[in-house]
C-alpha cells in the first residue's frame, strides 16, 4: 500500500461539480493562484477562469467549474466594469503602485478638469498594451521582457470606454467608476488621463465590480467559502446558463433533446439568431449554446449526456440544503 512521504500534502478525491462561482479576489493573489485554492476547496475535477486580474487589483472573478467552463469565453468577451483610483503628479515605470517612481509633479486639477480630461476617452480608443503585461510575445509574457529591462514595439488596439464617472477624489486622488470593452488596460488609461492633464498618473487602486451580467454584489472572498460545508458551497454556485442569461431561450421536448445533444439540427419557426441557450423538457436541464440560422437551430457548445444529469443532481441537492438552512 502506498503511504504518504514526510511533507507531501495528501492527495485529495476529485469530484464533478458544474457552476460559475463569484469570488472576491483578493489584494496579491493571482487570478490562476484564486483558482487553485478555489478548486481545492471544491474538490474539482475541472475548473478555469475567465479573464486575469492582476495581483494588484481585487474584485470579481468568476470561475467556473466543469460544465461552465465551456462557456467562460462568453464572461471573457464580456464588458468589464472597475473602481480606479488615480494617484495624479507621479508616474512609474509600471503605472501603477508596483513600480518605480519615474517622475514627480506639481498636482493642480479640479474636479472640472479631471471630467472634462475623462470625457476625452470616451468612446474607441487606441491604446498601446503596457510591457508590464501578460501578453505574450513569442512565448513569453511582456513583463518577463519587463523584467529584464527590455522594451519591446507594440501595436496599438482598439477599446471602447462607455462610461467613465467620477466616485470621489479631489486634487492629488480620485476614484473612477470605468465601464469598457474586454482588453482595457486600466493603468493605460490612468496613464493617458494623467498625461492629458499635463501632471502624470499612475494606477494606486483597482477593483473589479462587474463583469456583462455578474456583478460583485453576491461575491464571496476564499474565507468565507473555507468557512463553508461542502453542500454549503455548491449551493451557492450559480449554474452555468448564468453566463448567457441575455440570449434567447430555446426549450425542446424530450426528443428533441436528445436529437440537440447528439448534434442533429432541427427546424424551428423562431428568428435567426447569433445565440441561443437550449433546455430539455424539465425546468433545470441546461443542454448547452447554439445558434439559429435560415429556420434551423443548430448546436455550437453541447454538454455532454453525463454533465446534463450532474447538474440536475447538483440542483436537487442544493434545494434541500437551502430548504435545512434557517
Amino acid at each position: 500500500m502506498p503511504t504518504i512521504g514526510q511533507g507531501q500534502r495528501p492527495r485529495i478525491p476529485r469530484r464533478a461539480v458544474h457552476g460559475v462561482l463569484l469570488l472576491d479576489k483578493p489584494l496579491g493573489l493571482s487570478s490562476n493562484d484564486a483558482l487553485q485554492k478555489a478548486k481545492r476547496l471544491y474538490r474539482a475535477e475541472k475548473a478555469g477562469h475567465t479573464g486575469t486580474l492582476d495581483p494588484l487589483a481585487t474584485g470579481l472573478l468568476p470561475l467556473c467549474f466543469g460544465a461552465a467552463t465551456k462557456f467562460s469565453q462568453v464572461s471573457l468577451d464580456a464588458d468589464k466594469r472597475y473602481l480606479a483610483t488615480l494617484t495624479l503628479g507621479v508616474t512609474t515605470t509600471t503605472a501603477d503602485g508596483e513600480g518605480e517612481v519615474i517622475e514627480r509633479r506639481e498636482v493642480n486639477v479640479t474636479r472640472a478638469q479631471m471630467e472634462a480630461a475623462c470625457a476625452q476617452f470616451i468612446g474607441a480608443i487606441q491604446q498601446v498594451p503596457p510591457m508590464h503585461s501578460a501578453l505574450k510575445r513569442d512565448g513569453k509574457a511582456l513583463y518577463e521582457y519587463a523584467r529584464a529591462g527590455i522594451e519591446l514595439e507594440r501595436e496599438a488596439r482598439s477599446v471602447t470606454i462607455h462610461a467613465i464617472d467620477i466616485v470621489g477624489g479631489d486634487h492629488d486622488e480620485w476614484t473612477l467608476d470605468v465601464r469598457c470593452s474586454k482588453g482595457t488596460y486600466i493603468r493605460t488609461l490612468a496613464e493617458d488621463i494623467g498625461r492629458l492633464l499635463g501632471c502624470g498618473a499612475h494606477l494606486s487602486a483597482l477593483r473589479r465590480t462587474g463583469s456583462g451580467a455578474l456583478t460583485l454584489d453576491a461575491a464571496l472572498t476564499l474565507e468565507r467559502l473555507g468557512a463553508m460545508t461542502e453542500a454549503e458551497r455548491d449551493a451557492v454556485l450559480l449554474d452555468p446558463d448564468a453566463l448567457l442569461a441575455d440570449w434567447p431561450v430555446v426549450r425542446l421536448d424530450t426528443e428533441g433533446a436528445g436529437r440537440f445533444l447528439s448534434g442533429v439540427r432541427r427546424r424551428t419557426a423562431m428568428p435567426d439568431a447569433a445565440h441561443v441557450r437550449v433546455y430539455g423538457p424539465e425546468p433545470r436541464a441546461f443542454l448547452g449554446g447554439g445558434h439559429i440560422a435560415a429556420g434551423e437551430l443548430i448546436s455550437t457548445r453541447l454538454l455532454s449526456p453525463v454533465e446534463v444529469q450532474g447538474l440536475l443532481v447538483q440542483d436537487t441537492n442544493t434545494k434541500e440544503v437551502k430548504a435545512a438552512t434557517p
